[in-house]
């Protein structure tokens, strides 16, 4: 005979109730007894009857995640802590990839299959705030990401204006005077990039440094290749720069390769700062220092909320739509270490 309820819970030295509302995902158990009871069902193999909880909430336990794509590291991360976020509280996500496209996502927040999902995360890229009255949905939603800042959808934002400041603010502590940006968008009114201008300037405004605006290097490709190009330009200009804010890890990434070639050393030539805290950004040589906007509780954060959402749904309770802000923290690594390094 296989586990049961009144097991795991044993186990986890919680009550029958609580490993249930484990099991039923619901938003309200403490973070330790979720970890708990999750362990236990582990250790002890059980299988929830999903049919019959299905029947008894009403839910099918399953949400979806619509992201621009995987193959960009920062939203494979987010989709990885999501997932892990989900199988703490017994659910399922079922990914679906936009390309960024903005047809594309409208298309989606239409789509009549989303009602058959618990709820929707949604982090779009081609939208944008004149498309804020298309998350008015009959299911529940949470909104991830820059790209609509008001809207009638609980949104889950990261420090971007924050997290941006303290990069800067690193680098002028550390010495530095001429810190170029890569990877600006003019085009852009909402969203990351300008967002995290915002924070540079900030920084230099409250140090008493001025803004030099051929410091600023456009970039619309975010990838590594974006960051070597804009690099390259930036070079090219044949300014002093002593460092680099580049706006995410993988412009960072781009632009060390571009410095290396260069024979600009890092961080003793130009210091390098990036925004994100990608995987990939411990391994580099050398190790990038980062702006962390700390996916696991974005994740957190974002799934709590639309569980809590899920809830009062069923109970016919229809709150105002909140904005929920996650702190961010600075990693300080070989490529633009601290004044005691």
């Amino acid at each position: 005979m296989g586990a049961t309820l009144r097991d795991v819970a044993a186990m986890a030295g919680v009550s029958v109730k609580t490993a249930s509302n484990v099991v039923n995902g619901l938003a309200f158990v403490k973070p330790e007894n979720v970890r708990r009871v999750t362990e236990a069902i582990r250790a002890l193999g059980y299988q929830p009857n999903m049919a019959a909880r299905n029947l008894r909430t009403g839910r099918t336990g399953v949400i979806c995640l619509a992201v621009p794509q995987l193959a960009f590291n920062y939203f494979g991360e987010l989709a990885e802590a999501v997932m892990a976020a989900a199988q703490a509280r017994g659910q399922k996500v079922l990914i679906e990839l936009t390309g960024g496209d903005r047809e594309h996502e409208l298309e989606l927040l239409k789509r009549p299959q989303l009602s058959l999902f618990d709820g929707v995360l949604f982090s779009p890229l081609g939208m944008s705030q004149e498309d804020a009255d298309q998350l008015q949905t009959d299911y529940p939603l949470v909104l991830l990401g820059e790209r609509i800042l008001m809207g009638p959808a609980d949104h889950v934002l990261m420090e971007n204006i924050g997290g941006a400041k303290r990069a800067t603010e690193h680098l002028i502590q550390t010495g530095h005077r001429r810190i170029a940006v890569i990877g600006a968008r003019s085009h852009d009114i909402v969203g990351s990039g300008p967002l995290r201008v915002s924070g540079y300037k900030e920084a230099l405004a409250q140090a008493g440094l001025p803004f030099d605006e051929a410091l600023i290097v456009e970039q619309d490709d975010w990838h590594r290749m974006g960051g070597y190009v804009a690099t390259m330009e930036l070079i090219g200009r044949q300014i002093e720069f002593d460092a680099i804010f580049a706006l995410n890890d993988e412009l960072a990434l781009g632009a060390l390769r571009a410095l290396y070639q260069e024979q600009l050393a890092v961080p003793d030539a130009v210091a390098l700062v990036g925004f994100d805290n990608l995987v990939d950004s411990q391994f580099s040589m050398p190790g990038l220092t980062t702006v962390d906007p700390c996916r696991a509780d974005i994740a957190e954060t974002a799934l709590k909320t639309l569980l809590e959402r899920i809830c009062d749904r069923r109970k016919k309770k229809i709150g105002p739509a909140r904005t929920i802000r996650v702190s961010s923290n600075l990693v300080v690594r070989e490529s633009a270490p601290g004044p005691n390094h």
